[in-house]
């Protein structure tokens, strides 16, 4: 089998710099700060490598986004409550969107090194819309919900990474406040029309 040690090199390689990558955006200041010869030398592999597995930074930075948000994603295409599909929608939408929000404040570098990668809009990625999917599938099984495909946009844009480092760094919210007021304010617009209208005039 020539072809199974360069398969396992690649494979080795493509580890190494998702986990160097990972660490560098965990302790950097600012996700900028992180280039492709800072990953390239704390994986211990030439630049070449990283751009044949990856094609650019931005598609490093996809592809660790992906890696980190696999769990989430796996629970809530396949596990129990409260993320799973067969969870309540006005029990499953909150916790999707908890869930969301938790790991942005636990990846905010990273986080936000996706969102600003520029190209193409972000609303296409194939992470957000398989959120916004989700979302607004979950929205369509509420009885009598209007409108789902743009409250399920509404409410992604709630957990954005640059407004959670927003909140977390000028308005110094604790990880705790940030996660109850995003839950009273997914409430209301789970609630009655009255309350949705109320959410939406905030």
């Amino acid at each position: 089998m020539p072809d199974r040690k360069p398969r396992v090199d690649a494979a080795r390689n493509r580890e190494a710099v998702l986990a160097a990558a990972d660490a560098l955006f965990a302790r950097c200041e600012s996700p900028e700060a992180v280039t492709m010869a800072d990953i390239a030398a704390a994986a211990g592999v030439g630049k070449a490598t990283l751009f044949r597995g990856f094609g650019d930074r931005t598609g490093l930075i996809h592809s660790l986004f992906a890696m980190r948000l696999a769990p989430i994603g796996r629970a809530a295409e396949e596990g129990p409550a409260p993320l799973g599909p067969d969870t309540p929608p006005q029990e499953r939408v909150p916790a999707l969107l908890d869930a969301l929000l938790c790991f942005k404040l636990d990846h905010h570098h990273l986080a936000l090194a996706l969102e600003g990668t520029g190209g193409d809009s972000p609303y296409r990625a194939d992470h957000y819309e398989w959120w916004h999917g989700t979302l607004r599938s979950a929205l369509d099984r509420i009885p009598g919900f209007t409108d789902s495909d743009f409250t399920a946009h509404a409410l992604l844009a709630a957990v954005r990474a640059d407004l959670v480092e927003h909140l977390v760094d000028r308005r110094h919210l604790t990880r705790e406040e940030i996660r109850s007021r995003l839950a009273s304010y997914v409430a209301r617009v789970l609630g009655p029309p009255s309350d949705r209208a109320d959410a939406v005039r905030l």
